[in-house]
């Protein structure tokens, strides 16, 4: 059988291939074949499709070539997050979770043939520039990226430090495409920030779930409190633009401040490895068996503080995991728009050569039974920000993207039915794809000249309506919804 790496091998894919995706590392060099009974019909088109490329095709195609193409269709195919990994892509993997790499810092997705923004990592290249999440990228230099695979056009948009590349984007409500200019950087992420609001209430941005994020929240926490005199009346944990990354990471944000052992999310698939139940121990957040539980250093008012946690439809993948954890638990109030909706797990299979296969082998699933998958988490209230950009790509706008399901009494049937005992799930949730939520009327953007809005710095200090929202909210504000609304969630 094939050997299993621990839980703690859970990554994302952060910044090197799109979207974030959470990631199993399996070995399979010494798993059991399966026997396949193949199509026979389909492999003679297959051949023949073949042979008509390499003896009428305009130009001569080395057989690697096409045999390379023709694996990475099988897997595009199936959805956004599967793919082929060859040897650099491999090492872009492992490169992507440590926090730093080479590139402009965008996370992109793959829509009608081009390369779509999904957000811009702040302090980046990309983000000083004035790239939107939304924005879709057409051309890199004089390069055209329609039909460029998604690998490919990241592969085209890394380079050596302080090397200029042009970016040609279609932005929504623009008439023309815009270019924009990057020099190229080192991207060094910093996971963690936290600062003050107002005394006794804090606030944690967390930009990605890397390598150290547990560890550096306790750092951060601990700091506000020292700041606070020891006591803290509310908490804000950021998780806006937030895309994804190590799955032990959110295990560990999530049992930061939920009570030990409490369930932070399960997964479900088709075989026994794609079946998981993690859970808020040492065990599925710490990495190597001897090292010290960094959270038992976590203040002990950070499991009781009032706590607000922000998202928006650029939080992703492992931001989904604590949202949802802490929105099932009871624990926090989910303030923010719809998330992203990435709820699967994808499987490294490794083969020969250092390449390997990223397949999607399970669906993840929040405490209380809810898939993640093509829904994302319903926040507990709406509160839309139109200073922003609106992000309007969510994975169930991507193409092929895996479907959702209502898992919460499927799941219960399906086991019912093979005789397994039913999983402990908890009872009543806050909010759930399909629930209605108050919302929030949007501050209105100021009026001017457009394009001269669109160049404002990007960095330059604004209101922030969500966090205005969730601090009034840890006071004891109502959050009073629009006069006309009172919308279901999408």
């Amino acid at each position: 059988m094939g050997i299993k790496f621990n839980q703690a091998g859970l990554v994302a894919i952060g910044a090197a291939l799109g979207v974030a995706a959470s990631l199993h590392f399996s070995a399979v060099a010494d798993r059991q074949a399966t026997t396949l009974q193949l199509p026979v019909d389909d492999l003679r088109l297959f051949s023949e499709v073949f042979g008509r490329i390499k003896s009428d095709y305009v130009e001569p195609v080395e057989d690697k070539k096409l045999l390379k193409e023709a694996i990475n269709g099988m897997l595009t195919g199936l959805d956004p997050h599967s793919a082929f990994l060859d040897q650099e892509a491999y090492r872009d993997l492992q490169v992507g979770t440590q926090g730093e790499f080479g590139g402009l810092g965008i996370e992109v997705g793959a829509e009608d043939g081009f390369v779509k923004v999904v957000a811009p990592i702040e302090d980046t290249p990309a983000f000083r520039a004035g790239i939107k999440a939304g924005d879709l990228i057409i051309k890199l230099d004089d390069t055209s990226l329609k039909g460029v695979s998604l690998s490919d056009a990241v592969k085209k948009m890394r380079g050596k430090p302080n090397t200029e590349v042009r970016l040609t984007v279609l932005r929504k409500d623009e008439a023309q495409p815009l270019d924009f200019v990057l020099r190229r950087d080192v991207i060094r992420v910093k996971s963690v920030k936290a600062r003050m609001l107002e005394p006794g209430y804090g606030l944690v941005r967390i930009t990605q779930f890397q390598e150290h994020t547990g560890e550096n929240l306790v750092t951060a926490v601990n700091d506000l409190y020292k700041q606070s005199g020891g006591e803290m009346k509310g908490l804000v944990l950021d998780l806006r633009l937030n895309p994804g990354g190590l799955l032990n990471s959110a295990v560990a944000v999530s049992a930061a401040f939920l009570p030990k052992n409490a369930l932070v999310v399960y997964t479900d698939g088709r075989t026994e490895d794609a079946r998981m139940r993690l859970v808020a121990s040492k065990e599925n957040y710490v990495r190597g068996a001897f090292k010290d539980d960094y959270l038992a250093k976590m203040p002990a008012g950070s499991k009781t503080v009032p706590l607000v946690v922000l998202v928006n439809g650029a939080s992703a993948s492992a931001s989904e995991i604590v949202a949802g954890a802490l929105q099932d638990h009871k624990r926090a109030t989910i303030i923010g728009t719809q998330t992203f909706g990435k709820g699967s797990v994808q499987t490294i299979l490794p083969l020969p050569n250092n390449q390997a296969v990223k397949l999607t082998t399970a669906r993840y699933y929040t405490p209380g039974g809810r898939s993640i998958q093509a829904k994302g988490i319903a926040p507990d209230h709406v509160v839309e920000d139109a200073a922003e950009n609106r992000i309007v790509l969510r994975e169930v706008d991507l193409q092929h993207h895996l479907a959702g399901e209502d898992d919460k009494e499927g799941k219960a049937a399906r086991d019912a039915k093979a005789g397994k005992p039913a999983d402990k799930v908890i009872a009543g949730t806050t909010s759930g794809p399909g629930a209605t939520a108050p919302r929030i009327a949007p501050k209105a953007a100021p009026k001017g000249d457009k394009a001269a809005a669109e160049k404002v710095d990007p960095n330059a200090k604004k209101e922030d309506v969500q966090l205005n929202a969730a601090l009034n909210f840890l006071k004891g504000v109502p959050i009073a919804p629009a006069p006309t609304t009172t919308a279901a969630v999408k």
